[in-house]
C-alpha cells in the first residue's frame, strides 16, 4: 500500500476510534469519510455495519463517487453514499467529511431556529463557519438530497442539519475533527446554559470577531491535538493501524 494512503487509512481510522471513545457515534450508523488527494472522485470511507469502536486502517473501503469498491472487502451504506459523494464535489474545502448526529449538537438542531449562540469562547471558533439548513427532508438516499446538503453546507466548515445531525468537513482529518470535538463541546456547554433557565450571556460583536481570528490563527493547535489522540492510541489500542 502506498505509504501516504497508508497514512490517511490510519488518521480516519483513529478518528473512528476517539468519536466512539467520545460517545460521538450512533450505533453502526453516521460516517466519516476523506477524498485522495487530487481528487474528489475517490473517497476513503466506513464500511456498513462496522462500530465506529472496531475500525482500522485496512477495513475502510476505498470507492468511487458511484460507489463503486476500488479497495477493500466491505460494502457502502447507501445514505453515506448520497451525503459523502456529493458534499466532496461540490465543496471545495471538504477534503474531509464527518457526518454525526452527536447529542449536544444535535439538540441544537431539534430546537426552532437553533443555533450556536457566539455566548462562549469555544463557540467563537466557529464565527462565521456556520451554515444551517432548517428543512428535514427524510433520510439521504438519493443524489438530490446530497447536493441539497451539500448546497446547505455552501462555502462553510459546518452545517447543522435540522432535527438530523451536523456535517463538518476540513482539508485534512485533524482539522475537521479538531472542529468537531469542540463544536460538540460548545453545543454541550450551551444546551447546560440553557437548561438553567438563565439568559445567555452577550459578547461585544468586536470581541468575537477578535476572538475568532485569534483562534484561528493558531494553526498547529489542530495538529497537535490529533497527534496526541494518535500517541494515546499506540499505548491503548494498537489495532486501529492494521
Amino acid at each position: 500500500m502506498d505509504t501516504d494512503i497508508r497514512q490517511l487509512r490510519i488518521d480516519l481510522a483513529a478518528a473512528f476510534r476517539w468519536a466512539a471513545r467520545l460517545e460521538l457515534h450512533e450505533g453502526i450508523c453516521n460516517h466519516f469519510s476523506l477524498a485522495l488527494p487530487g481528487t474528489p472522485e475517490r473517497f476513503l470511507i466506513n464500511p456498513w455495519g462496522w462500530h465506529w469502536g472496531e475500525i482500522t486502517a485496512s477495513s475502510l473501503v476505498l470507492c468511487d463517487r458511484d460507489g463503486k469498491v476500488l479497495e477493500g472487502a466491505n460494502e457502502v451504506e447507501p445514505t453515506a453514499m448520497f451525503i459523502h459523494a456529493r458534499v466532496h464535489q461540490k465543496a471545495p474545502q471538504a477534503r474531509c467529511v464527518l457526518h454525526t448526529h452527536m447529542p449536544h449538537s444535535l439538540a441544537l438542531c431539534m430546537i426552532e431556529g437553533g443555533r450556536l449562540e457566539m455566548c462562549e469562547q469555544n463557540a467563537l471558533r466557529f464565527h462565521d463557519r456556520i451554515s444551517y439548513d432548517d428543512t428535514y427532508n427524510g433520510l439521504a438516499l438519493s443524489n438530490d438530497e446530497g447536493d441539497r446538503i451539500a448546497k446547505a453546507l455552501g462555502n462553510r466548515s459546518i452545517a447543522f442539519l435540522a432535527s438530523h445531525g451536523v456535517v463538518v468537513v476540513g482539508q485534512s482529518v485533524a482539522e475537521a475533527f479538531d472542529d468537531l470535538y469542540y463544536l460538540e463541546r460548545a453545543a454541550k456547554a450551551q444546551v447546560l446554559a440553557r437548561s438553567t433557565g438563565g439568559t445567555l450571556r452577550r459578547i461585544d460583536p468586536a470581541i468575537v470577531e477578535k476572538t475568532a481570528e485569534q483562534i484561528a490563527a493558531e494553526k498547529a493547535q489542530c495538529h497537535r491535538h490529533f497527534e496526541a489522540l494518535k500517541r494515546i492510541l499506540d499505548r491503548e489500542e494498537p489495532d486501529y493501524k492494521h
